[in-house]
């Protein structure tokens, strides 16, 4: 999977505040879930899956971003007997790089209270054989070409085999992991309360505003904010209607304030164009800048949030 790809899944929450009450339940990755995760993450989505699937906006959300490749891992995960549907609480979806990769590779953890007895007889029952990795078994899911290994009782990893090893290779200390990256490991502090958050690096940071600001990154004053871009974060609840915050770290107080500029103008002239539910969404949001952070915040109704799924100005940003 091409990191662009991977990227218009994370970023297109981002570009719905552009057009566009704490939730009861959280997203947290368990230290089995962190070590198995490579150090170099470019970008990490962590989703209560369980929240998500009692949100009828999210699950709508879900169906029209999710991209070829993650909808690929989800139905593998679905059509291998694992039971994601019923025992999986949290999913996360890492892009980290990896030497000689082309591109990123792309990791998937699930973490629930997994049948794992009655998985192993499932997979004997179709006669899968499993990899050995020192001692971690790595066993195919059916035709998708996706493989999957359980780190215990509550935690399985998949994706390509490749990044299943790099994955076992970080949680056994072979290469350094999600752990050991001290600064997205203090960001995620800040968003883990949340039942949708993802965290990016520089680089992930980078793509993710040319995204949002769409033409508007072909102007001067983005060239110089682009270089100064340091990380971003953001989270999502869909409880009593959708709520999206959004901090983008930058290197100094003037950098926030331009890119807020920036972010402002687009919005102004989305809003010229937009029908009055896409008008309300823009008055439903507001960008600021405080010290060297840009912050964006939206919030709408259910309702409202469903419409939005369907207009013109949410097919152009997620196309």
């Amino acid at each position: 999977m091409t990191t662009s790809k991977f990227m218009k899944f994370g970023t297109t929450f981002a570009g719905l505040a552009m057009m566009a009450a704490t939730a009861a339940h959280a997203a947290q990755l368990s230290v089995d879930a962190r070590s198995s995760i490579p150090k170099d993450v470019q970008q990490i989505i962590v989703v209560d899956y369980k929240a998500m699937q009692q949100s009828p906006a999210a699950m709508q959300l879900k169906d029209r971003v999710l991209p070829p490749e993650l909808k690929r891992l989800e139905t593998a995960l679905k059509t291998s007997g694992l039971k994601v549907d019923r025992d999986a609480e949290t999913l996360a979806f890492a892009a980290f790089r990896a030497p000689g990769a082309d591109g990123a590779r792309i990791l998937g953890v699930a973490q629930g209270q997994f049948q794992n007895a009655q998985i192993m007889a499932n997979f004997a029952k179709q006669k899968t054989k499993p990899v050995m990795l020192r001692h971690t078994e790595i066993w195919p899911m059916g035709s998708a070409g996706m493989s999957v290994a359980f780190l215990n009782q509550t935690t399985m990893i998949f994706g390509d085999r490749e990044a299943v090893k790099s994955a076992l290779d970080a949680r056994d200390g072979i290469i350094s992991n999600f752990l050991q990256n001290s600064e997205m490991m203090n960001e995620m502090t800040a968003v883990d309360s949340r039942p949708v958050w993802s965290l990016l690096d520089q680089k992930g940071t980078q793509t993710m505003m040319k995204s949002v600001l769409g033409e508007a990154s072909s102007l001067a004053d983005y060239d110089t904010v682009k270089q100064r871009l340091k990380s971003a974060r953001y989270t999502m609840d869909f409880n009593n209607g959708v709520k999206f915050n959004m901090y983008v770290v930058t290197s100094d107080t003037m950098t926030a304030a331009t890119a807020a500029t920036l972010m402002k103008g687009v919005m102004i002239l989305k809003k010229t164009s937009g029908s009055p539910l896409e008008k309300s969404a823009m008055d439903g949001t507001t960008i600021d800048s405080s010290g060297g952070t840009l912050t964006v915040d939206y919030s709408s109704s259910d309702s409202n949030f469903a419409s939005l799924l369907g207009s013109p100005l949410f097919q152009q940003v997620v196309k």
